[in-house]
């Protein structure tokens, strides 16, 4: 069965390119994302994992971290991050998990569950493990995306989600289209109009189940 939103997300052991990790235990008590890719060495890839090296501290900031995944070995990655570092103008301060059992991928559907990928395979024999999970500290799966292989991911969109994703978690309140944060939200229709004021302040009624209010702190 394929991973759903609040499934638990797989756990898993594997080798990095900083060392072995036992997932659920490396997540700790903040949030997670993995960020899938075909293969080392390749061009998206390495403009997508430069990004992410640039964006390190935004994740921190969020107490987030971020583990790459791909079906190369752990040797592999340590030498591609030379390459990804010399893209970003940066160091490349995220672990990339070998996962070239297909473990990884089978578990969180990246490919076929009957895939076969031969020695000597190329990028396109990993054409669908391009994927993003963010997990939440209760390591439950809060939002996937999926890109093909020829459209490079929005990392800025995936940084303005997991702020979405945090602004929201045990909040009744849910996110407008297209929102950033400090912008208004809207409140949760399991709020009256009365509890809405209450909980939030002004309430602004565009209809009567869209109900904006100011975003609020964060404890």
């Amino acid at each position: 069965m394929a991973l759903r939103i609040n499934d638990i997300a797989p756990d898993f052991k594997a080798e990095t390119s900083d060392g072995p990790i036992s997932f659920h235990d490396w997540i700790g008590s903040g949030y997670a994302i993995i960020f899938s890719h075909p293969k080392d060495f390749t061009p998206v890839c390495t403009t997508e994992f430069g990004a992410v090296a640039q964006l390190v501290p935004e994740f921190e900031k969020r107490n987030t971290k971020v583990l790459g995944v791909s079906v190369d070995s752990a040797e592999d990655h340590r030498k591609w991050k030379r390459d990804i570092e010399t893209v970003a103008g940066c160091p490349a301060d995220f672990p990339m998990a070998d996962d070239s059992s297909l473990a990884i991928s089978k578990a969180y559907d990246m490919l076929p569950a009957e895939a076969y990928l031969p020695g000597g395979r190329t990028a396109n024999d990993t054409a669908a493990v391009r994927t993003v999970y963010i997990i939440g500290p209760d390591r439950k799966v809060r939002l996937m995306m999926t890109y093909p292989m020829s459209v490079g991911r929005n990392f800025a969109e995936i940084i303005r989600a997991l702020d979405a994703v945090q602004a929201t978690d045990g909040v009744p309140i849910a996110t407008p289209a297209d929102w950033v944060p400090g912008q208004d939200v809207i409140a949760a229709l399991s709020l009256t109009d009365e509890q809405a004021e209450a909980k939030f302040g002004k309430v602004d009624m565009r209809l009567p189940y869209l109900r904006f209010v100011a975003q609020p702190a964060r404890a």
